[in-house]
């Protein structure tokens, strides 16, 4: 979703930002961030995410990813 609202493939957030939007350990993001990056998804460097592909990040996210991109458009247009 943020991908989705800054409109660029590269963003400026902290692994410790993502957790406390998530409410999960910091080092879960880690985790998964590192995950992301040895499927070639995305690339992380020090607080700055870059998206080398998106459409296979968005066949790896569940169903609810759709759910909530379709309640924001209609709440918020």
């Amino acid at each position: 979703m943020t991908h989705d609202l800054a409109q660029s493939d590269e963003l400026q957030i902290t692994h410790e930002f993502i957790s406390n939007m998530l409410g999960v350990r910091r080092e879960g993001v880690t985790v998964a961030a590192q995950q992301l990056q040895e499927l070639g998804m995305i690339s992380y460097v020090r607080g700055h995410i870059h998206i080398l592909d998106r459409p296979q990040l968005l066949a790896h996210v569940c169903e609810c990813y759709q759910v909530v991109k379709d309640e924001h458009h209609r709440l918020l247009g």
